[in-house]
């Protein structure tokens, strides 16, 4: 999508929900509260050497989201949420510090952290840009929550154009979807990606938990720690496991709300979905652009392709072929070739449904 030259950037991260997300991602669900993350000090003569080796397998890259924030324009507001005194926290303070990032304070209140102090923080700070900063044109939410729906919501009609970016296995498809456009973290430029384990990680550290192995399970996951850079706990992996995608309808399977960045809350949200293959639910997308745009004109009509990819981001805003594996959208077209012709003679590339595509799609 071709962007505004005077583009102005507002870039808000709720820092708890990427943190926790992101180390949950890679050592199973409930894995940020069961090792105590929030109050581990890795400088600590005490400190468990595997817990700080996962714990370092998690950091989370905010060169690569504030890079990826400023591709869209010129950043104006540049903020992170959350307690600064907490030793995870405090040691990015550094790395955003050297971007500018305005490191936002949220003092705890309670025993239970900072609850949602971010949040409705987050939503304020954005809601009083929108009417203090006019010439504000994108807002872009580093969280999965869905407690930003809302949030999104409002800023798409004050006429904002409204990116997310969240962790593959704890982002809101609602929150996705409110969105103009959704990346996961693992997709932007710059992040190694992870294997294809990370969600029987999390499943399996799941499962460890509920059958009383939760201890055991963490001991495998720090020992694959130790070994890896990318480290899924140890005896979850699956040969045939697919490469974790970014979130959204064509990565269904990578939305399912797993917990909250408030450590001992779990989600409210009842999408448990079910593994469904992102690669079938990215072709039932593009068999349905495909048919509004045959809607719109006639039935056997060449359509641009640029007009479907844009129509299937506005269906789905977290649509990308590149975490499906495909260099660009011509590439992911191609391999569509049973509901989908492509014409490619010209300057421009068309294409349009297969006849009885829809019914077999």
């Amino acid at each position: 999508m071709t962007e505004p030259i005077d583009a102005r950037v507002g870039l808000y991260i709720d820092f708890d929900n990427i943190v926790i997300s992101r180390y949950q991602q890679l050592h199973g669900r409930s894995a940020f509260q069961r090792d105590n993350i929030r109050n581990f000090d890795r400088s600590s003569r005490d400190a468990d050497p595997d817990v700080a080796a996962r714990l370092a397998a998690a950091t989370v890259d905010f060169n690569a989201i504030i890079d990826f924030a400023a591709s869209f324009g010129t950043m104006v507001v540049n903020r992170a949420y959350a307690d600064w005194s907490v030793p995870v926290n405090a040691s990015y303070q550094r790395q955003l510090m050297s971007r500018a990032v305005d490191l936002t304070q949220l003092f705890t209140t309670t025993t239970r952290g900072t609850k949602n102090g971010a949040d409705i923080r987050l939503a304020v700070d954005v809601v009083e840009d929108l009417f203090r900063l006019p010439d504000l044109t994108h807002v872009i939410i580093v969280a999965g929550d869905s407690d930003y729906i809302a949030l999104a919501q409002k800023s798409k009609r004050l006429g904002r154009f409204v990116v997310g970016i969240g962790v593959a296995g704890s982002t809101s498809t609602s929150l996705a979807a409110a969105c103009d456009e959704f990346e996961d973290y693992d997709s932007l430029p710059g992040i190694e990606k992870v294997n294809g384990t990370d969600r029987g990680g999390a499943d399996a550290a799941g499962s460890a938990g509920r059958s009383g192995a939760g201890a055991a399970q963490a001991a495998g996951a720090g020992a694959a720690a130790s070994g890896s850079s990318t480290l899924p706990p140890r005896g979850t992996e699956r040969p045939d496991a697919q490469p974790q995608k970014a979130p959204g309808r064509s990565r269904r399977v990578t939305t399912i709300p797993m917990f909250s960045h408030v450590e001992d809350t779990p989600f409210d949200e009842p999408e448990t979905l079910a593994d469904i293959d992102p690669q079938t639910v990215a072709t039932e997308l593009l068999v349905r652009a495909l048919q509004i745009g045959h809607a719109k004109g006639d039935a056997d009509e060449w359509l641009n392709t640029g007009t479907v990819k844009n129509q299937m981001r506005r269906m789905d805003p977290s649509f990308n072929e590149k975490p499906l594996g495909y260099r660009s959208f011509s590439d992911f077209l191609s391999s569509r070739s049973d509901v989908a012709e492509l014409e490619e003679e010209g300057p421009q590339r068309l294409i349009r449904l297969r006849p009885g595509a829809a019914a077999g799609a």
